[in-house]
C-alpha cells in the first residue's frame, strides 16, 4: 500500500518501501515509478500513459521520503534544483559503535567498480575518483550502536554506506559494506527521513519529513 505524504498537480511524495526500485531494471520487479503511475492512473481515472519524472532514486534496500514530479517542467526545475543543490536530503542511520566526533564532515574520493557494483575510497588522484562529502550529528547511542543524521552534500553510488565502513563504522545490517559484523538477512538501517525543496511552481520552501520504522534497531532510539 503507498503511503503518500504530499501530492499536488506538480509534485507527488512518497514513502518509498524498503526492497523497492526506485525505477525498473532488468530483474522486473516492482518498482516506484510504475507503482505511481498505476496509482495516478487509478486514482484519476487518466486514460493513456502517465507522466511520473524520477529526480532522485534511494539504493533499494533504503526506505523513506521520496520526491517525484508529475510534470515534465515540474522534473526539469526539481533537477535543477538537484544540481545547484537547494533540493536537500537528510538522512537517518544506525552505525556499529561510535565516530569520535560526535559531529564532522567526511570529505573523501571514491571510485565505483562496475563489474562488481563495490564502491571503495581511494586516492584523489585515481583516475575515475569522485569527490564525496557529507556532514553528520550523532544524536543517540545506545547497545554499542549510534543514531546518525546525515546532511548528504553530494549523491555518490553508496556514499553513505562506504564513508561510514572505511571509518570501521559500518551501517546496521549491510552487507555489503559491513559482514565482518552484520547477519544476513538483517535489513540496513538506513532511511531517507527529510527533503527539503522549493516548489517548482510556487518556489514556496517545503519541507517533508518521514521518519524510520519503529522496529530494531531504530526503536533503540526516541525520536
Amino acid at each position: 500500500m503507498l503511503k503518500v505524504i504530499y501530492e499536488d498537480n506538480h509534485l507527488l511524495v512518497v514513502e518509498k518501501p524498503v526492497n523497492i526500485l526506485s525505477q525498473g531494471d532488468d530483474t522486473n520487479d516492482k518498482d516506484m515509478v510504475n507503482l505511481l503511475k498505476s496509482y495516478v492512473k487509478e486514482k484519476y481515472n487518466k486514460p493513456g500513459n502517465v507522466y511520473i519524472g524520477l529526480v532522485h532514486r534511494l539504493d533499494r534496500p533504503v526506505g523513506g521520503v521520496m520526491v517525484f514530479a508529475k510534470t515534465s517542467k515540474a522534473a526539469s526545475r526539481l533537477s535543477e534544483q538537484v544540481r545547484n543543490k537547494s533540493f536537500k536530503k537528510t538522512y537517518r542511520a544506525v552505525i556499529h559503535g561510535k565516530m569520535n566526533k560526535n559531529n564532522d564532515t567526511l570529505n573523501d574520493y571514491l571510485y565505483k567498480n562496475k563489474k562488481t557494483n563495490m564502491v571503495s575510497v581511494v586516492n584523489k588522484n585515481h583516475k575515475d575518483a569522485k569527490s564525496a562529502e557529507l556532514s553528520y550529528e550523532t544524536l543517540g547511542f545506545k547497545e554499542n550502536k549510534s543514531l546518525v543524521e546525515i546532511d548528504l552534500k553530494t549523491g555518490r553510488s553508496h556514499q553513505i554506506r562506504v564513508q561510514f565502513s572505511s571509518r570501521k563504522h559500518p551501517l546496521f545490517g549491510d552487507q555489503r559494506y559491513g559482514q565482518n559484523v552484520n547477519k544476513v538477512g538483517q535489513q540496513i538501517s538506513l532511511w531517507s527521513y527529510r527533503i527539503n525543496i522549493i516548489h517548482p511552481t510556487t518556489k514556496e520552501k517545503m519541507e517533508f519529513i518521514c521518519p524510520p520504522p519503529q522496529e530494531y534497531p531504530w526503536n533503540l532510539f526516541k525520536f
